[in-house]
């Protein structure tokens, strides 16, 4: 954590004794009254004892932010601050902390005991995806009077890697529902594992008939199983943009979060993610977690292609044809490419 200088911000009610001074200045010069010379002298006082108390409030405080391990860009995540009081008898009094842009709403303590930590809850708002290496806090008082607002900032140098905002894009809402679809239309097959008893469809075996359902319901019913295989969702990101399409770049990174972590979090049991891009390549649940593909994309930068000879690294073949595939670019020529490759239609490009 590091200080800087202090600042000075005269308030309302300061401003107001300071006319109320500057009016009992000039009465006691001009009439010599004594009693006014007391007056003027006691304000004057008073006032410049207000400045060096406020500066003694917020002298030796120190300032922690305990944020939770995961954190996602735009999203309103809890956390605690503390704040230590390191002089020995002094307590701190009215302290107002505020954090630019990071913390929603800015914390009142008022008291910090000496040689004390006092602990609040709040709420914390990472504007971008990425690694956030110092954070910005506001620690003000306008103790004891409230004429002066003193206020000094606060560097707190820890790094933060926070994760893409996992926040649904155009159409990816209805990406992500016919994948499930695919995915649970995939576990039904010839496996060992019962799944389910359905209404008999004309495509059906014969040997998948349940006699006993269908005599109690009076209509065919057939059993389903699952099937053996997994089934896997290969999810290829690519890095390449034109110049001028970083924006475009970080929207794609935020539907590429968002439909992984949606596929993680709706728990597909037959689902395996094999994510890949140009030097990077996770299979999930066997070699990671979705936190650690959500870690590269908070981290990844775009491949900027300043010639068209430099477009060698183009969109791989897939692991395995029978996955279902999805590719996530930005370059105008990925969906001709992939079309190029297309055997069965099951590419998606993004």
């Amino acid at each position: 954590m590091r200080l800087n200088r202090l600042r000075y911000r005269i308030t309302r009610g300061g401003f107001l004794f300071v006319v109320a001074l500057a009016l009992t200045c000039a009465g006691a010069f001009l009439s010599g009254n004594n009693l006014l010379f007391l007056v003027f002298s006691a304000m004057l006082a008073l006032f410049l004892v207000s400045g060096f108390i406020s500066r003694l409030v917020l002298a030796g405080l120190e300032l922690e932010l305990l944020l939770p391990e995961h954190v996602s860009a735009r999203t309103a995540s809890p956390a605690r601050v503390r704040i230590r009081n390191l002089k020995r008898l002094t307590p701190s009094f009215s302290i107002e902390l505020s954090g630019t842009p990071i913390l929603k709403d800015p914390v009142y303590f008022p008291l910090v005991p000496g040689r004390d930590t006092v602990e609040a809850a709040v709420q914390v708002v990472f504007p971008h995806r990425g690694r956030h290496r110092e954070n910005l806090f506001e620690i003000a008082t306008k103790f004891p009077f409230g004429f002066l607002r003193r206020s000094t900032t606060v560097t707190l140098r820890r790094e933060t890697i926070v994760y893409p905002a996992l926040e649904p894009g155009a159409g990816m809402e209805i990406l992500l529902d016919s994948i499930s679809g695919e995915i649970e239309s995939h576990s039904r097959g010839d496996g060992r594992d019962f799944y389910r008893i359905r209404p008999y469809e004309p495509q059906d075996s014969a040997r998948h008939v349940d006699w006993k359902s269908s005599a109690h319901t009076g209509d065919l019913q057939v059993r389903e199983f699952t099937r053996d295989r997994q089934r896997t969702v290969e999810i290829f990101f690519d890095r390449r943009i034109a110049p001028g399409r970083q924006q475009q770049f970080e929207e794609l990174v935020e539907n590429c979060a968002f439909l992984a972590w949606g596929l993680c979090e709706r728990g597909e049991r037959d689902a395996r993610l094999w994510v890949r891009s140009q030097r990077f390549a996770l299979a999930i649940p066997e070699e990671g977690e979705i936190y650690d593909l959500l870690k590269f994309l908070a981290l990844v930068e775009p491949l900027v292609l300043l010639h068209a000879d430099e477009a060698d690294q183009s969109v791989e073949d897939p692991v395995d044809a029978a996955n279902l595939q999805i590719v996530f670019s930005v370059m105008p020529d990925a969906a001709e490419e992939v079309e190029s490759r297309r055997s069965d239609g099951s590419r998606t490009v993004i």
